[in-house]
């Protein structure tokens, strides 16, 4: 009886797990000939970007086809012009640090943009800091535009692009996981780091 019942509990997990839905399979895989509205998103995100010229159709025709090829080359992933698990993940992680940029950089030049951008990446290859681009923006304190709702801005075209910017390897911080405003930090701890370069208000510090 007891053996019955475990077989039945591993079954019924087994099927629910089945049926729940990751987000790998919410996205599904898009590709030429696709359409509807996970197409239009797609195009709107990359015309976000800079990367999509055509009108936003909810078809996935050969612009659109080229526009993610673009994209994953920019971001070197596979340029093979289909969006899968991978282009989607990448696209929310370009999106994620467009939002941080423009939340605290955006009075600033394209360059103190972009260094904003190279922050970020810097701090993924930091043993020091989480290992995804999610965790290491929602990081406790980590960013002053995810504190105070600044984060939840629509992007400018400017921060999208200083995103890929830095992606494609510019980092005018030189390696640098931290920056400030000297004139408005108030924790004292953040100048006891040592300072790599100034770009506009922030100092850039390792």
């Amino acid at each position: 009886m007891i053996n019955l019942l475990s077989k039945l509990v591993l079954f019924f997990v087994a099927v629910t797990f089945l049926f729940v839905p990751t987000k790998v399979q919410a996205h599904g895989l898009l590709t030429e000939g696709s359409q509807g509205n996970e197409v239009a998103i797609l195009q709107e995100k990359l015309k976000a970007l800079g990367l999509f010229y055509g009108p936003v159709t909810g078809y996935y025709g050969p612009i659109t086809e080229r526009a993610v090829a673009s994209f994953q080359y920019e971001t070197n992933l596979s340029s093979d012009g289909v969006a899968g698990p991978a282009t989607f993940l990448m696209l929310h992680d370009v999106e994620q640090m467009a939002r941080v940029v423009h939340g605290e950089a955006r009075g600033e030049s394209y360059i103190g943009k972009v260094s904003v951008a190279a922050v970020i990446l810097n701090r993924l290859e930091d043993p020091a800091f989480p290992k995804n681009v999610s965790d290491v923006i929602h990081q406790t304190n980590a960013f002053t535009a995810v504190h105070d709702g600044q984060y939840h801005l629509q992007p400018s075209n400017n921060a999208y692009r200083a995103v890929l910017d830095a992606m494609k390897g510019w980092d005018p911080t030189y390696g640098s996981v931290y920056y400030y405003n000297p004139e408005l930090a108030t924790d004292t701890w953040i100048f006891s780091r040592s300072s790599v370069t100034k770009i506009g208000n922030h100092l850039f510090a390792k």
